[in-house]
């Protein structure tokens, strides 16, 4: 892979070299490739190495590659047709994820509007058939979710519309059926799945709840068969407590669940000759690849490294082709064949140090936690860096963040809390109600074990996240106020109320679920959650970033959160950013940590570095 020439500020000849973090930054990296179903030669990813994540074409046979797309704020998401001769992107304005899907022939050429006829719409989901026909999913703050087919030479048609959340899960190989996943119970944590046909026509439900005899049960359809006329759709599903797979048949209602005995939780994907599935197993906090063949029932582990498995694909050859890091070592694009399947250009990013683990007793019961610290005998500053989500986690990866602050001489602890994934349902559900609160007791208890076990420096211990993580910390600043020595938040949600009124559509679903009903139906429970209500118990100093085209945190909530800081006279600020929620241009990611390295050594003093 090439990359365009391109000059930082640190890489002139007179300068000195850049420091290590900020090497890693500018490192190019890939996302693993995504090849044509028909026409396997072809493929896209998604690259840094313009110094923005952009769409990149790959031809196999020939080495060739290309930059498809070129966009000031970036492109996150590309798909290639079956045949291979269109590449498909998403076009927002400036990350606000709020657009149209763009194709653009593979061999090069001008972008055209894909689908005619459809509105911009937040992305519900995008299934290409060999035939030429689309199937486009759309959320819009108005009119709720719907499902559009449009066949070749035809207008879209509208074959499913609801006001709750709803979203494409994929298309049969023969384009005749396609599979939603739905929230028309009114509960966003547990989706169910219908079947319907091209014409919108109901073919079968799979639903978990009281009123089947299960109890509730998360649903996500990991697509169909990939045989054509094989109608077999694989499912994962939670009715034993965690992450499992089966086979549904809609046609006969027919379900095979599939236990592989396997701890922690499991995600499947197809083998092309849809005779065998590729598990994901997820545990811990590592992950691992297995061959799992229906027919046989025969489970085979495949050899990768320890770490965290970020994407992986069966090739029609029947090799597997995974996106692997560590969190001493950068990713990696590898294959089972042996071979390196995409080497980045340029400069491989530098290493870090190696993640241990913590197990500590919490109100709700054992928190995993994940410690990465510099050289040295501790107590450390440390930053408590936490995970989005909130239904994600925290493992062994490669974290560039993570590595800065050690380079910047402090410990880092990520904390997996109640409403994580990767150990069990009821980890993740016992957040409801008492979002944020119930999250931050495992912080707490977390915390108390850093500093007792001399991991952590109690006068200089930083709480920080975005997102989700990026709440937690406001929250927890308000909250636990004797706990924190400054907090980092940035795209938070800040003023709860308001960020609901703001917030696109379907993370209104979700936090009706999470809290039990709306700001007016449960106002207590909301003012409990948000950190607006905790901001006169802020006693140490904040920073705030915000993108201004955020849809998932607004700027407006973050405002009324910064005027009351600003009113009580609390020692804040605020760095706000022409982007959505986050940035996907590498010099503004490292202006951003350049911003908070030098607000947390203003307010704790400079550590001793680590050489780099």
């Amino acid at each position: 892979m090439s990359a365009p020439e391109k000059t930082t500020p640190n890489d002139t000849p007179s300068s000195p070299p850049a420091p290590a973090w900020e090497r890693r930054y500018r490192a190019a990296r890939i996302g693993l490739p995504r090849w044509a179903d028909h026409a396997p030669a072809k493929s896209v990813f998604v690259s840094n190495a313009s110094g923005t994540f952009e769409v990149y074409a790959w031809d196999r046979d020939t080495g060739a590659q290309r930059q498809v797309t070129d966009r000031p704020n970036g492109t996150a998401s590309a798909r290639i047709s079956p045949d291979g001769q269109w590449i498909w992107w998403f076009a927002d304005t400036d990350g606000d994820e709020f657009g149209v899907w763009m194709r653009q022939p593979f061999t090069g050429g001008p972008d055209e509007v894909a689908v005619p006829g459809l509105d911009p719409s937040y992305p519900g989901g995008l299934a290409l058939a060999n035939d030429g026909t689309v199937v486009v999913g759309r959320m819009t703050d108005d009119e709720g979710s719907s499902i559009h087919v449009a066949r070749p030479g035809a207008e879209p048609v509208t074959v499913y519309r609801h006001t709750e959340s709803a979203w494409l899960s994929a298309l049969s190989e023969d384009a005749t059926h396609l599979v939603i996943a739905h929230n028309e119970h009114g509960d966003a944590m547990h989706s169910s799945l219908r079947v319907l046909r091209p014409d919108g026509t109901p073919v079968a439900d799979l639903h978990d709840g009281p009123e089947g005899g299960r109890p509730d049960s998360d649903l996500s359809s990991m697509g169909f068969s990939p045989v054509a006329g094989d109608q077999r759709v694989l499912v994962i599903h939670q009715r034993r407590g965690r992450d499992e797979p089966l086979i549904w048949e809609p046609a006969t209602g027919a379900e095979s669940e599939i236990d592989l005995g396997l701890p922690g939780d499991l995600s499947a994907g197809w083998y092309p000759d849809g005779a065998a599935l590729l598990i994901d197993h997820e545990y811990q906090g590592r992950s691992e690849l297995y061959r799992y063949d229906l027919a046989t029932k025969e489970l085979t582990r495949i050899d990768t490294p320890p770490g965290t498995i970020g994407n992986a694909g069966a090739r029609p050859d029947g090799s597997v082709e995974y996106h692997w890091s560590s969190g001493s070592t950068p990713s990696e694009l590898r294959s089972t064949t042996g071979d390196v399947v995409l080497t980045p250009p340029g400069e491989r990013p530098p290493g870090s140090v190696p993640v241990s683990d913590a197990w500590v007793e919490g109100p709700g019961g054992t928190v995993h936690a994940l410690v990465s610290k510099p050289v040295g005998e501790g107590p450390f500053p440390t930053v408590f860096d936490i995970h989005g989500g909130p239904t994600a986690h925290d493992g062994d990866h490669f974290a560039p963040d993570v590595a800065a602050w050690v380079d910047h001489g402090f410990a880092v602890v990520r904390v997996n809390y109640r409403g994580s994934t990767g150990y069990g349902k009821d980890w993740t559900d016992a957040l409801r109600v008492r979002i944020g609160l119930i999250e931050l007791e495992d912080i707490g208890a977390v915390r108390a074990w850093a500093v007792e076990s001399g991991l952590a420096d109690p006068a200089r211990l930083v709480l920080s996240g975005g997102s989700w993580g990026g709440y937690l910390t406001l929250l927890g600043l308000g909250v636990q106020p004797e706990a924190w020595a400054l907090g980092l938040a940035a795209v938070p949600v800040a003023d709860y109320v308001t960020a609901y009124h703001d917030e696109m559509d379907v993370l209104k679903a979700m936090d009706r679920t999470l809290l039990g009903g709306t700001p007016d139906e449960v106002p207590e429970r909301w003012a409990a959650s948000s950190p607006l209500t905790y901001v006169e118990q802020v006693r140490v100093p904040v920073y705030i970033s915000a993108g201004e085209n955020d849809p998932r945190c607004p700027i407006k909530q973050i405002e009324n959160y910064v005027e009351r800081l600003e009113q009580l006279g609390k020692p804040h600020e605020v760095y706000r950013f022409d982007a959505g929620h986050g940035s996907l241009v590498v010099e503004e990611r490292i202006r951003q940590l350049r911003k908070e390295f030098a607000f947390v050594d203003s307010v704790i003093g400079l550590p001793v570095r680590n050489p780099a």
